[in-house]
C-alpha cells in the first residue's frame, strides 16, 4: 500500500536578492531555479547542494517576469527598463537584449514548442516574437490599460491576456483576433494562466479572489474566496488537479480543483507572497516574496496512483481533464479563518484516503466477481 498523503514541506530557502522577488520558474531539468526581483537582478539558483548561485546583471530597472524555455537552455526576463533579455543559464551568463515595448514589460512567456515568446506591457499591447533572432511577429492591441500578463495555451493556438482595464482577453494566434473578453467587475487581474488541458484559465485578482473560466463555453467554472488580500500569482499542478496561489496575506494556498475546495494554507513568507510556480513534474513548487526570499517546497500530497484512481472513479464524466462546475462561488464551509489547521487538513485527507481505499476495494471486488463469473462460465461450457 502507498504511504499516506503528507503535507507539503519547506525543503530549503535561498537568500541573495536585495528587494522583492517578482517571478520564479524551475528549469525542466530540475537542476536550476530562476528568480527575478525589483533589485534588477536575475538569480539562477543551483538546486544541487554545494553549487553556487549565478547573479546576472544587465537590466537597468526591476525585473517583472522570468521564465525558462521548455528545453531549459534559455531564461527570458522582462523588465521595467522596457527590454526583454534571453540568458544562457551558465557561469558566463551571456545574454541577448531587445527593446520590446515603449513601457514596462510586465510579462514574458515561451510557447510550449519553445519557438515563440509573448510579452505584455504597460504600453497596453501584447507582442509575439520568434525566440531565434527575436524577430517581431505581431502585436495585439485592444486593451485600454496596462497589460499585466500574457500566456500561450498549451497547444500554442490561443493567447490569454489580463489587463488593468478589468478584462481578460482570449486571442486566436492564427487570425490575431480577440475571440472573447471576460469582464472582471471586482478588480484587476494580476496573473492569468492556462490549465494544462488548455480548456480553461485561472485568474488571480486584486479583489482577493481566484477564478477559473472555461474558454470553450466562456463561462465561470469556479470562484474561490480563500485569501484575505490581493492574489499575486498562481500555478497549475501539471496533473491539472491542483492550483497553488500566492497572496499579499503572506500565504500560499493549494486548491483541489476536482473537489472545489481549499486543501492547504502555507505560512512561509514574512509579508506578501508575490509569486509561485510548480516544477514541470509537480513534485516541487517554489515561491517568492517581498521578504526577498526564495523558498522551495516539496509537494508530497500528490500521490499519482491515488489521484488516478480517484479521477477515473469519480470524475469519469469530465472530458479532457476538465474541471467540474462548482456553481460559481466557493467559500469553504469548514474554514472560517484564513488559516487551515493541521488537524483539519489531516482530517480532510484521511476522509479522502478512506474514500480512495473504498473505491479501490470496490474495484478489486468487481474484478474478482467478473473473474469468478468467467471461470464458472468456462467450467459450464466444458
Amino acid at each position: 500500500m502507498t504511504s499516506p498523503l503528507e503535507d507539503p514541506s519547506l525543503e530549503r530557502h535561498f537568500k541573495g536578492h536585495r528587494d522583492t522577488v517578482t517571478s520564479i520558474d524551475f528549469n525542466a531539468n530540475m537542476k536550476q531555479l530562476a528568480s527575478g526581483s525589483m533589485d534588477s537582478c536575475l538569480m539562477v539558483w543551483n538546486l544541487k547542494p554545494q553549487m553556487r548561485a549565478y547573479r546576472f546583471v544587465g537590466h537597468k530597472d526591476a525585473i517583472m517576469s522570468v521564465q525558462f524555455s521548455p528545453s531549459g537552455h534559455l531564461v527570458a526576463s522582462a523588465s521595467r527598463d522596457k527590454t526583454v533579455r534571453l540568458w544562457i543559464p551558465s557561469v558566463k551568463g551571456e545574454s541577448t537584449v531587445f527593446r520590446a515595448h515603449t513601457g514596462t514589460v510586465r510579462s514574458v512567456s515561451f510557447s510550449s514548442d519553445g519557438q515563440s515568446l509573448v510579452t505584455a506591457s504597460d504600453d497596453k499591447t501584447i507582442k509575439v516574437w520568434t525566440v531565434h533572432r527575436q524577430k517581431f511577429l505581431f502585436c495585439l492591441s485592444q486593451h485600454i490599460n496596462w497589460v499585466r500578463c500574457a500566456k500561450f495555451s498549451p497547444d500554442g493556438r490561443l493567447i490569454v491576456s489580463a489587463s488593468d482595464d478589468k478584462t481578460i482577453k482570449i486571442w486566436d494566434k492564427a487570425s490575431r483576433e480577440c475571440t472573447h473578453s471576460f469582464c472582471e467587475h471586482g478588480g484587476f487581474v494580476n496573473y492569468v494562466d492556462f490549465h494544462p488541458s488548455g480548456t480553461c484559465i485561472a485568474a488571480a485578482g486584486t479583489d482577493n479572489t481566484v477564478k477559473v473560466w472555461d474558454v470553450r463555453m466562456n463561462k465561470l467554472l469556479q470562484h474561490y474566496q480563500v485569501h484575505n488580500a490581493v492574489v499575486n500569482g498562481l500555478s497549475f499542478h501539471p496533473s491539472g488537479n491542483y492550483l497553488i496561489t500566492a497572496s499579499n496575506d503572506s500565504t500560499l494556498k493549494i486548491l483541489d480543483l476536482l473537489e472545489g475546495r481549499l486543501l492547504y494554507t502555507l505560512h512561509g513568507h514574512q509579508g506578501p507572497a508575490t509569486c509561485v510556480a510548480f516544477s514541470r513534474a509537480g513534485d516541487f513548487f517554489a515561491s517568492g516574496g517581498s521578504d526577498e526570499q526564495v523558498m522551495v517546497w516539496k509537494t508530497n500530497f500528490d500521490i499519482a496512483d491515488y489521484g488516478d484512481v480517484l479521477k477515473t472513479q469519480r470524475h469519469d464524466t469530465n472530458v479532457n481533464g476538465s474541471i467540474p462546475i462548482m456553481d460559481g462561488h466557493f467559500t469553504p464551509s469548514y474554514h472560517n479563518s484564513a488559516k487551515v489547521s493541521a488537524t483539519e487538513t489531516v482530517g480532510i485527507l484521511e476522509q479522502r484516503l478512506t474514500l480512495t481505499e473504498d473505491k479501490l476495494k470496490e474495484c478489486l471486488e468487481n474484478q474478482h466477481r467478473i473473474t469468478l463469473h468467467i471461470m464458472q462460465t468456462n467450467h459450464e461450457n466444458d
